[in-house]
């Protein structure tokens, strides 16, 4: 919990000048090369912001077809539709939005998004606050990097929406102390870091951190789509690089090749599962064989030499 939460502030700004819209959206989004169009309704804009320097609630609504790009750089931001369509990333991974079902902004890479007659409300969390709350309750450090595709469903859904509710009358609430403030967005950190899977950049020693944007754009693909019978090519495709330069760059930084670093995501996956699992139910094989890895024994040798315990282990923890 933090001891130095700045002031809650409140803001609000709302109109028909289309020029006005998209200054306002430049500057709190770093959004680039945004198209305002009119649609069925003349062009009105309504966007509205309260809380503190560790997170803020915000909300958007927009009478009008926008579209652009957005660069999400120390924050992380998720948010979700009330109203209208919209289509989010739209030059990596495609996702469509759902009514309520909340989705992570991509992280410091250019986003390209497609909004028609929106209504949108998010969360805004401070980059340092939510990678010290991901210390404290994770062990992890430095950033963090959500699957942008992820969408909760079911009780991981409804619990989110319980957490955003409770903390939202926190928030809202003027006379709420600093405290009980505090106790609140660290209780939203929490909760997003529980919805949406993540992992920490900072990586094991033998790994390393991504630091120029080409290879850490690699990375989020690589774990966005682990599940997916992906290769090489594809990564680099993905990123506009070459896949010798793609080689190039993972020796570089980590001493290993990307389809190691894959591999490498994908023990994590399995790590994930293999606590979560049943071991009255679930096998090590068939989590393995999910996650690509066809041959135990070699998958064995891999797991124990990454995590320091067998993958039975694991399971029977």
């Amino acid at each position: 919990m933090s001891e130095h939460t700045g002031p809650v502030e409140r803001s609000e700004v709302a109109g028909r000048d289309v020029d006005e819209a998209r200054d306002l959206f430049a500057g709190a989004y770093n959004a680039g090369s945004m198209v305002i169009e009119p649609t069925e309704s003349d062009f009105t804009f309504r966007y509205t912001a309260i809380g503190d320097d560790e997170l803020t609630l915000r909300g958007t609504q927009f009478d009008g077809h926008v579209t652009g790009t957005v660069l999400t750089q120390g924050e992380y931001i998720v948010s979700w539709l009330t109203g209208g369509s919209g289509v989010t990333d739209l030059a990596g991974d495609p996702v469509r939005l759902v009514h309520g079902q909340p989705a992570m902004f991509a992280n410091n890479r250019l986003a390209e998004f497609d909004f028609t007659d929106y209504r949108q409300n998010l969360m805004h969390f401070d980059g340092t606050f939510l990678e010290r709350v991901a210390g404290e309750v994770e062990g992890t450090s430095g950033p963090i990097l959500f699957d942008t595709t992820a969408r909760p469903t079911g009780e991981h859904l409804r619990r989110w929406a319980a957490s955003v509710t409770s903390v939202a009358r926190v928030i809202y609430d003027d006379a709420s102390p600093a405290l009980l403030r505090a106790e609140a967005n660290r209780a939203a950190a929490v909760a997003l870091l529980e919805t949406f899977p993540h992992t920490a950049l900072h990586a094991p020693v033998e790994i390393g951190v991504p630091s120029g944007g080409k290879t850490r754009a690699a990375v989020e693909f690589m774990i966005a789509n682990a599940h997916l019978p992906i290769r090489t090519e594809d990564v680099a495709e993905a990123i506009g690089m070459s896949q010798r330069s793609l080689q190039s760059a993972f020796r570089k930084e980590h001493d290993i090749t990307a389809i190691d670093y894959l591999r490498r995501v994908r023990l994590d996956r399995v790590q994930e599962e293999l606590r979560k699992a049943d071991p009255g139910r679930a096998t090590v094989a068939e989590i393995a064989n999910r996650w690509g890895f066809a041959h135990l024994g070699r998958f064995s040798a891999s797991y124990v030499n990454r995590f320091g315990e067998y993958p039975s282990a694991t399971l029977g923890s």
